[in-house]
């Protein structure tokens, strides 16, 4: 299966999370085509992904108090809108002690399906590569995933080129703190689509890097 290559969706610095140059699957689980999934953390200059006090520990916080909160996300790829969802909430983050009792409910998160996992998000459809062999026009439907709720600046049969914004970073769906989700998969239906492998310019950043869009 070829990669897909695709651009950062985001300007400023990320941190990498739950990367699939780490381990495949990424998340732990091939549901909902997440084996090549990864995750951006909005960070600020001293790779922060915001302040860290004694409350943070014992206590959900608010999403807004989070610097990456709301900032633009774009479209990675040229493509059409397949998808979109924004009405989610936002809920609380959960760091510290807080964030042991979240990830005790994520089963339930996942038996709820997968709208209940992704949260807000836009699905663009984009051309693959053709394979060495394979006839062109292969398409691949790249997912953005835990937008703010409300923040969606697209529809869907709308087409989009690399960079432009389609919406805003949020804690939607089975998120512990404002971040984005991306993953890519070989066809539009969520639940019985395959992954597909993802790159980055400079190729596929592992855990725990910083990286920064155009």
């Amino acid at each position: 299966m070829s990669t897909l290559q695709l651009q950062y969706p985001f300007t400023g610095r990320w941190l990498v999370q739950n990367s699939p140059a780490h381990r495949v699957p990424s998340h732990g689980t091939a549901l909902f085509g997440l084996s090549y999934a990864i995750d951006l953390v909005p960070v600020d200059d001293d790779g922060r992904s915001g302040p860290y006090t004694l409350t943070s520990f014992f206590r959900p916080e608010a999403p807004a108090a989070f610097p990456g909160f709301g900032r633009p996300v774009l479209a990675p790829a040229d493509g059409v809108v397949v998808g979109v969802h924004g009405s989610a909430p936002d809920h609380a983050s959960y760091r510290g002690l807080p964030s042991v009792g979240y990830a005790l409910t994520q089963r339930r998160r996942l038996n709820r399906g997968w709208l209940a996992v992704i949260g807000n998000h836009v699905l663009i459809e984009v051309t693959r590569r053709p394979e060495a062999g394979s006839p062109a026009g292969r398409t691949a439907v790249v997912a953005l995933c835990h937008l703010h709720q409300g923040s969606i600046t697209v529809r869907v049969g709308q087409r989009v080129r690399t960079g432009e914004m389609v919406g805003r970073c949020g804690n939607s769906g089975n998120s512990t703190e404002p971040h984005l989700h991306l993953h890519a998969l070989d066809g539009r239906d969520i639940l019985h689509a395959n992954a597909v492998p993802i790159t980055f310019p400079g190729g596929l950043p592992r855990n725990g890097e910083i990286v920064s869009g155009n």
